[in-house]
C-alpha cells in the first residue's frame, strides 16, 4: 500500500515530545500533540475558582510545555507560524482522536510500566494499519511491543530522535522481530526525505548505536583525564574543532545537555551490558561523581565544568579545576602537537600528525582515539551489522565530521592496528582478517561510487542511499574541469556542470568571481545548465572578501576599489542573465555576497537550516553586489501585484538595516530573499543532486535566456522622505550611532533610486550604479574602515 503521513499523534509533551511535534509541523504535518491532565489544582487555578475538569486545567501540562518548548532558543519551529499545525489536547478528553492519525509516536517518561499502560488505552483507539512508535533511549524495544495484539507488533518500532530534533540530524530506527520489513523500509524513507535525517538501522541493544559509542568515547575521555591530569580547557580544546567535533569539546558539550543526562544513560548501560569487554568504563568517574554530589549539573543549575559569573558588570566564563574541584579563570590552551597541525586545512590529514605527537596532547589522542578504534570495531556486528551505520550515527548524533573507521582510513588501517599494538590494544578480528586478505581500507571509491567493505560477504559493497547524493568529494579526482585556488568546477554529469567554493569560510574573493565566470562561460558553450553549490561544514559562504577591500580602502585607492565592486556586480549580473539555468544550493550561512549571488540566480534549492542575510551595514556598509537593487526590484514587482509598496520596502529596507539574519530558510522566504518558487530541502546530503534535478528541469522546459529590466519601481523622494525620518528618529533617541545613521542614509538613497521627484520606472543598470555610489563612498569613512578592521582581526562586529 501507498502509505504517507499526513497527522501525527505525538503522546508526551516533554521536552522531547514538544520539540518532535515542532519538527513534524515544520513539514506541514498536522500535529495532535496529548500529555496527562493534572490530579490538582496550582495555586492559580485554585484563585480562579476553576475545577479540574476546566478545559484550561486538564491542558494546562501540554499548554505550558508547549509555551515552554516555542519560546526557547534555539528555535524549534522554522517559522512561528507553523505551530498552528500543532493542536494541544489531553489523554482523558483527547485520545479518541488517535484515530485519524497516520502515525502515533509515544514519548512519556522512560518507565516500562507506564509505557505499557498507555499502549492499553492506545489500543482502543488506535485503527489498525497506524504506525506507532515509541521515542525512547534506552528501554528494549521487544519489552514494550510484549502482550500487544499482532497489528500492533507488525507497525511498531522505536524512533529515537536526538535532542534537539530540529537540529541534529539522527534518527534510528529500531524494529523488533515482528515488526513488519516494509514498516521499516517505509519509515528509513520517510525519516531521510520528509524530515531530513540520517536515518540509521539499529538493533535492539542497550543505547542503539549512537548513545552506545558516544558515551563510551565521553567516559573514556573522562577517565584519560583524570589518568594524565588534564585540565578542563585542554581537553574542550583537543576534542572540539581540530578532531572535527563540535567546538563546544566534550565538557562543555556536557554542561549543555545536562550532566544527568550522561550520567543516566551511563548508569543505564553499565546495569545493561553483561558482555561487554570494556563495561568498567561506564563506571562513573571520580570527576562526575563530584559533580552529582553537589549537584552541579551544567547549565540547568548554572554550573557544571563550566560557570558563568558577573565580574565588573561582565559576564566571565570561570572553569572547574579538576584537583580542587574550585572554579577558577579560564586558562589559555597551547600544544607543540596543536600547533603543527594550524596549517593543515584538511580534516583528514590532521590526525597523523596528532597522533604522533610527543607531547601530553599526544599521548591523549593515542589513548582516546585509537581505544575509540578497537571498541568501535568489536561492536560489529553485535549494535550493526556494518561499520557504517556506526560511522553514520556518530556523525549525525554527535556533530562528528568523521566516522571512527573514516577517521581510521585517514591514517592507513594497518598503520592503525600498529599504533594500537604500542598502546597494547588489538582490534576485532574481523580488521585483522580485511587487511590480511589484500583489502587494505574500510572505505573506497570504485567507478565513482562509494563502498564500503562488508564483514558478512567479505566483499566492497555500495553505501545504501548514496545514490540519491552527489558527493562532489567523490567526483573531483576524475570529474575537475577547471580550478583555481579558491573554486572548483566539477561535472556531476546529465550536462549539468557544479561550481564549488572552498575559499575561507567559502568567502568571495577574485578566485571565486573567476570561478563564478568561468563556470558560466564552459556551461553556455558545452552544458547545459549549472549547479552553484559546494559541501562546506560551516558555510555556504560569509559574503565577500574583506581583506582586498580594507587594502585599497585604506590606502584610499578608490578607484581600485570602484573596480572591485564594478566587478563583483558584472558576475552577479552575469549569473542572472546567462544563457543557461543557474541554480545555486545554499545552506548554514550565506551572508552578504552569499545572500546576492542567491538573489540573482534561476532558482534556488535552499536547505532548511539557512542563516541567510544582507549584513553589510555591519562593517559600514551597504549591499553592493546587486543586493540593494535587487531588494528594490522585488518590491517593486510586488506593488505590481497590488502590495502596499512602502511598506512592503520598509520591511526590506529594515531587514539590511539591522543586518537581519534568517534563522532558516523558511524565515528567509518570509524576508523576500527566497521566493515562491524557490524550494526547500530538509535533507542536507541531498542538497546538490536536488539542485541538479531542478537544474536539468529548467533547461528541458526550454530556459529563455532572461534580458535587463528597464521597468524596475522605485520610490523616488516619496520613500526617501519616509526613511529619512525614521532615521532620524531613531538617531534623536540615541538608538543608531551618527555612522549608523548616515549608512541608513545612504541605503535608504539606493533602495528608492534616489531623489527622483515621483515614483517612476528605472532600470538595473542605474540602480547597480546607485549602490556602488553610495558603498565607494562609505569605503573612504574612517569609522567603516575601524568596522571592518574589527572584524578582519577580532572576528567581532564594532558598533561606533
Amino acid at each position: 500500500m501507498n502509505r504517507s503521513i499526513k497527522r501525527v499523534a505525538i503522546l508526551g509533551s516533554g521536552i522531547m515530545g514538544s520539540r518532535i511535534a515542532c519538527h513534524f509541523a515544520n513539514i506541514g504535518v498536522q500535529v495532535l500533540l496529548l500529555d496527562i491532565a493534572p490530579k490538582e489544582l496550582n495555586a492559580e487555578e485554585q484563585a480562579k475558582g476553576l475545577s479540574l475538569e476546566h478545559p484550561s486545567v486538564k491542558n494546562r501540562i501540554v499548554n505550558t510545555a508547549f509555551q515552554q518548548t516555542i519560546q526557547a532558543k534555539p528555535a524549534s519551529l522554522y517559522s512561528s507560524g507553523f505551530a498552528k499545525n500543532i493542536k494541544l489536547g489531553n489523554f482523558d478528553d483527547n485520545l479518541p482522536e488517535i484515530a485519524q492519525a497516520d502515525w502515533i509516536m509515544e514519548v512519556v517518561v522512560e518507565n516500562l510500566a507506564i509505557k505499557k499502560s498507555l499502549y492499553d488505552r492506545v489500543e482502543q483507539f488506535r485503527k489498525p494499519g497506524t504506525l506507532i512508535t515509541s521515542n525512547t533511549s534506552g528501554i528494549p524495544i521487544h519489552l514494550m511491543a510484549e502482550g500487544r495484539s499482532e497489528d500492533f507488533q507488525n507497525h511498531f518500532c522505536g524512533t529515537h530522535f536526538f535532542n534537539p530534533p530540529r537540529y541534529l540530524r539522527l534518527l534510528e530506527i529500531i524494529p523488533t522481530a515482528k515488526t513488519d520489513p516494509k514498516i521499516i523500509e517505509f519509515l528509513l524513507q520517510f525519516g531521510e526525505t520528509q524530515l531530513g535525517k540520517t536515518t540509521v538501522l539499529c538493533k535492539d541493544t542497550p543505547a542503539f548505536i549512537a548513545n552506545r559509542i558516544g558515551v563510551y568515547s565521553m567516559m573514556q575521555t573522562m577517565k584519560v583525564v583524570e589518568e594524565l591530569g588534564l585540565t578542563v580547557e585542554q581537553v574542550d580544546k583537543l576534542t572540539s574543532k581540530v578532531v572535527g567535533r563540535p567546538k563546544s569539546g566534550t565538557f562543555r558539550l556536557s554542561d549543555v545537555v545536562g550532566l544527568d543526562t550522561t550520567i543516566h544513560v551511563a548508569n543505564n548501560l553499565k546495569q545493561a551490558l553483561t558482555n561487554d569487554e570494556s563495561i568498567s568504563i561506564f563506571e562513573l568517574p571520580n570527576m562526575l561523581q563530584k559533580l552529582m554530589e553537589n549537584k552541579w549539573l551544567g547549565d540547568k543549575t548554572g554550573q557544571g565544568f563550566y560557570k558563568k559569573t558577573k565580574e565588573g558588570g561582565k559576564t566571565v566564563i570561570l572553569s572547574l579545576d579538576l584537583q580542587t574541584f574550585e572554579y577558577r579563570p579560564s586558562q589559555k590552551v597551547s600544544f607543540e602537537t596543536l600547533e603543527r597541525t594550524k596549517a593543515i586545512d584538511k580534516l583528514a590529514d590532521r590526525f597523523a600528525v596528532l597522533l604522533a605527537g610527543k607531547d601530553l596532547a599526544g599521548e591523549f589522542y593515542r589513548k582516546t582515539i585509537l581505544d575509540g578504534f578497537r571498541y568501535a570495531s568489536l561492536r560489529v556486528p553485535e549494535i550493526a551489522d556494518d561499520f557504517v551505520k556506526i560511522d553514520q550515527a556518530i556523525c549525525a548524533g554527535f556533530g562528528w565530521e568523521m566516522g571512527i573507521f573514516e577517521t581510521w582510513d585517514a591514517i592507513g588501517v594497518q598503520a592503525g592496528i600498529e599504533l594500537m599494538a604500542a598502546e597494547g590494544l588489538q582490534p576485532a578480528a574481523w580488521v585483522t582478517d580485511m587487511v590480511k586478505s589484500g583489502n587494505s581500507t574500510f572505505y573506497r571509491v570504485e567507478n565513482g561510487e562509494r563502498q564500503y567493505y562488508d564483514i558478512h560477504t567479505k566483499k566492497y559493497l555500495r553505501i545504501p542511499g548514496a545514490e540519491k547524493q552527489i558527493n562532489l568529494q567523490i567526483l573531483k579526482p576524475t570529474k575537475t574541469i577547471y580550478k583555481n585556488d579558491d573554486a572548483s568546477i566539477i561535472d556531476i554529469g546529465d550536462g549539468i556542470i557544479n561550481l564549488e567554493f572552498h575559499s575561507k569560510m567559502n568567502t568571495m574573493g577574485q578566485g571565486v568571481l573567476e570561478g563564478i565566470q568561468k563556470a558560466i562561460d564552459l556551461a553556455e558553450k558545452d552544458y547545459r545548465g549549472l549547479v552553484i553549490g559546494n559541501e562546506g561544514v560551516e558555510a555556504f559562504s560569509a559574503g565577500a572578501n574583506l581583506g582586498m577591500l580594507f587594502m585599497y580602502a585604506a590606502q584610499q585607492e578608490f578607484d581600485e576599489v570602484n573596480q572591485m565592486i564594478a566587478i563583483f556586480q558584472k558576475t552577479m549580473m552575469r549569473v542572472r542573465y546567462s544563457s543557461i539555468p543557474v541554480v545555486v544550493a545554499p545552506h548554514t550561512l550565506a551572508l552578504g555576497g552569499g545572500t546576492e549571488i542567491n538573489l540573482h540566480a534561476d532558482k534556488i534549492v535552499a536547505h532548511a537550516e539557512l542563516y541567510m542575510g544582507l549584513v553589510e551595514v555591519g562593517v559600514g556598509l551597504i549591499p553592493a553586489g546587486g543586493g540593494t537593487k535587487e531588494m528594490a526590484l522585488r518590491m517593486g514587482d510586488a506593488r505590481r501585484k497590488g502590495d502596499v509598496e512602502l511598506n512592503r520596502l520598509q520591511e526590506a529596507f529594515m531587514n539590511i538595516a539591522t543586518a537581519r539574519v534568517s534563522t532558516s530558510a523558511y524565515e528567509a522566504l518570509e524576508m523576500n530573499y527566497l521566493r515562491k518558487e524557490d524550494r526547500i530541502v530538509l535533507n542536507r546530503s541531498q542538497l546538490i543532486s536536488e539542485a541538479k534535478k531542478e537544474a536539468i528541469a529548467l533547461a528541458e522546459a526550454g530556459y529563455v535566456q532572461q534580458q535587463p529590466r528597464s521597468d524596475v519601481w522605485v520610490e523616488g523622494k516619496q520613500g526617501l522622505a519616509l526613511f529619512k525620518a525614521g532615521i532620524q528618529g531613531m538617531l534623536m533617541g540615541k538608538y543608531i550611532s551618527e555612522h549608523d545613521a548616515l549608512i541608513a542614509n545612504k541605503l535608504a538613497y539606493a533602495i528608492c533610486g534616489g531623489d527622483l521627484d515621483a515614483p517612476q520606472l528605472v532600470t538595473e543598470e542605474y540602480l547597480l550604479d546607485l549602490e556602488r555610489e553610495a558603498f565607494l563612498s562609505l569605503s573612504g569613512e574612517r569609522k567603516t574602515l575601524e568596522r571592518i578592521s574589527s572584524l578582519l582581526n577580532g572576528g567581532k562586529p564594532l558598533r561606533n
